[in-house]
């Protein structure tokens, strides 16, 4: 900058007050159109090129302008969340629990046999009685029974 701070203090005191309502118009919230034009001096005071004095407002009116564009950019990308966002998740302690149950359970299917694990399988994917017992060769019914006897072995009580 080869500006004195007097000379940018006058440019300041001079374009302040445009730069404000460009930056206003702009993104239309205070707030950030005072950041915009506090950001906008800032970087023409810290930049190394010297600032012509017939295009200073247009300089400055481009800082301003790509600032918001960055801002609006990045506000794009990130999303606010509500504090009164709840996580779905279960705490730490019933997560735990779930896991040892689930480990528990896949303990238990893997000692049943082939046949027991493909009819639970099968019906845990809503196949119809009908499509499992044309699948092992059984009857219906038998079906039915081998689901029922595997639900049991998988409760424990077989």
């Amino acid at each position: 900058m080869t500006q004195s701070v007097t000379e940018f203090a006058a440019i300041y005191r001079k374009y302040a007050p445009e730069l404000f309502r460009f930056a206003m118009y702009l993104c239309g919230e205070r707030a950030d159109a005072e950041d915009i034009t506090s950001e906008t001096f800032v970087r023409a005071w810290t930049s190394s090129a010297p600032i012509a004095a017939e295009t200073v407002k247009a300089y400055l009116f481009t800082i301003a302008r790509n600032l918001y564009l960055h801002r609006a950019r990045t506000r794009t990308r990130h999303v606010t969340l509500d504090d009164s966002l709840v996580d779905p998740r279960a705490d730490p302690h019933e997560r735990t629990a779930q896991r040892a149950e689930l480990n528990e359970v896949n303990e238990r299917l893997a000692r049943l046999s082939e046949v027991d694990r493909a009819v639970v399988q099968m019906r845990m994917d809503g196949a119809p009685y009908e499509e499992i017992a044309a699948v092992l060769g059984v009857s219906v019914s038998a079906a039915r029974v081998k689901l029922h006897r595997a639900r049991l072995a998988l409760a424990g009580i077989r």
